[in-house]
């Protein structure tokens, strides 16, 4: 029983190749460069100068791979190579993508005049936010993590002057700790206009009438005419209920530069992918470091024997590094082949209605490649098409059944319920209920929490919410 235990155990063992491949396999393409670049910094057998044709006057020629062989303190593997063929590497240029929810918040945390103490605790309470920009944990729950957790000792009213700070960052609403203090919040940054000051005023004094839409109690207590109420209303659903964005879409409008992992080039009517290539670098084993190898053939001196032991340690590192980077790209070529097979229809042209329901298991299935390698692919990579860039996630999305039993994916979907919420009569706004039949009437057989669960998604209030006079 221990044997097969131990056989087990040691057959669920990574090799240093699969463990260097699945770290590779994560990176996007910029990442990957500068891994490159520093393996070459920290192994000197490897080398990614052009190869040499003449030292001085004397011809510098080839190592041949039967002049060094494993007994000889070498792996047998090429000292020479190419990791992305023969053709002649195009250049790409760098595109913008947004940069994080929570990167945008520090930055702007950095500009702040703060000591380094209430910096961890604004930094702590950024870190502490929902997906939406909200604070949901009470103040005294963060006394206590920052005591145990960073070790800062602080009380609430010091959280609470230092949670201030951050409500004053864009996007306005951030760090709210509900969604009448989002509001306010917004309309506190915004221009104080006539309708912006009553607005104010009716969800500071007014919001539970205001929630329930009793229009007519609002006008009552404030004195005011409908024509003033209109306005402020106006003006209050104009204001965004989830500053910090979407759940699967936390971003905001500043960039950072970004190289596409795929292209996808249209080569006479037939779809093919390539792959980025215009500063990875080919690998070799060091010319110098392969000599001394052969130097130490066959001598007895115990110093060049250690000094090829180094060596031929160094080489095994290379040579995992090496085999890593084929298999990462074999990997990411095979994935991304699979993806446009899938939705080759969708490729073409990019309209979404040829988007077909996907989900990492086809992908799996169609490369012989287990999900969680699938979802290393796919995480952060982004490809270049002739109708746009996106990320490699755009493509997946569960599917339903239309009324004719075909699949049809979510985002086909969510675009069918945000044209029926434009369609509406904003003086009797669509329940979810009322969304599902809708939907039917259109094709989509929908359960209404799958409704609220998209319109949720699509940052679309309820149907009070949406009621205009």
């Amino acid at each position: 029983m221990l044997k097969t235990s131990l056989e087990l155990k040691q057959q669920q063992k990574l090799s240093p190749i699969q463990i260097q491949t699945i770290k590779l396999i994560e990176m996007p393409v910029q990442d990957l460069e500068q891994r490159i670049r520093k393996e070459l910094e920290e192994n000197p057998v490897l080398d990614d100068t052009p190869e040499p044709g003449k030292d001085g006057d004397e011809e510098v020629k080839d190592i041949s791979i039967e002049d060094l062989k494993e007994d000889d303190y070498i792996p047998s593997y090429k000292t020479r190579v190419n990791n992305w063929g023969k053709d002649e590497r195009p250049e790409y240029s760098p595109f913008s993508v947004k940069e994080s929810f929570t990167q945008s918040l520090m930055e702007q945390l950095g500009f702040r005049n703060l000591d380094e103490q209430d910096h961890s605790i604004a930094a702590f309470i950024i870190g502490s936010l929902d997906d939406d920009g909200y604070l949901r944990r009470d103040l005294e729950s963060l006394v206590d993590d920052l005591a145990f957790r960073a070790g800062i000792e602080t009380d609430s009213a010091r959280v609470e002057q230092l949670l201030g700070v951050i409500q004053e960052f864009e996007p306005a609403g951030v760090g709210a700790r509900n969604l009448q203090e989002c509001l306010l919040l917004q309309l506190k940054a915004g221009t104080q206009t006539e309708a912006t000051v009553l607005a104010r005023k009716i969800l500071s004094e007014q919001f539970e009438a205001f929630s329930n839409r009793h229009f007519q109690k609002i006008m009552s207590r404030l004195g005011i005419s409908e024509q003033q109420l209109k306005a402020a209303i106006d003006r209050i659903v104009k204001l965004n209920p989830s500053p910090g964005g979407q759940i699967d879409d936390s971003y905001t409008d500043q960039a950072q530069q970004v190289v596409p992992d795929f292209i996808l080039e249209d080569r006479g009517g037939e779809l093919k992918i390539s792959m980025p290539r215009s500063t990875v670098p080919e690998l070799r084993i060091n010319r110098k470091y392969a000599q001394m190898l052969l130097d130490a053939k066959g001598s007895g001196e115990r110093a060049q024997k250690e000094a090829a032991t180094f060596v031929k340690q160094k080489m095994d590192m290379a040579k995992w590094f090496v085999e890593a980077l084929k298999q990462r790209h074999n990997t990411l070529e095979k994935t991304m082949n699979a993806i446009l097979e899938y939705q080759y229809d969708y490729f073409v042209d990019g309209d979404e209605a040829h988007l077909k329901p996907m989900v990492l298991k086809d992908i799996a299935q169609r490369t012989g490649f287990d999900i969680s390698t699938i979802s290393r692919v796919v995480n952060s990579k982004y490809i270049e098409t002739h109708f746009g860039i996106f990320p490699l996630k755009y493509f997946f999305s569960e599917g339903l059944e239309n009324s004719e039993g075909e699949e049809v994916s979510t985002r086909e979907l969510k675009k069918a319920l945000q044209e029926c919420v434009n369609a509406e009569d904003k003086k009797k706004p669509l329940t979810d209920e009322q969304l599902v039949v809708e939907m039917s009437k259109r094709g989509y057989k929908v359960a209404r929490r799958t409704i609220a669960k998209y319109r949720s998604q699509l940052g679309i209030p309820l149907a009070r919410w949406r009621k205009e006079l």
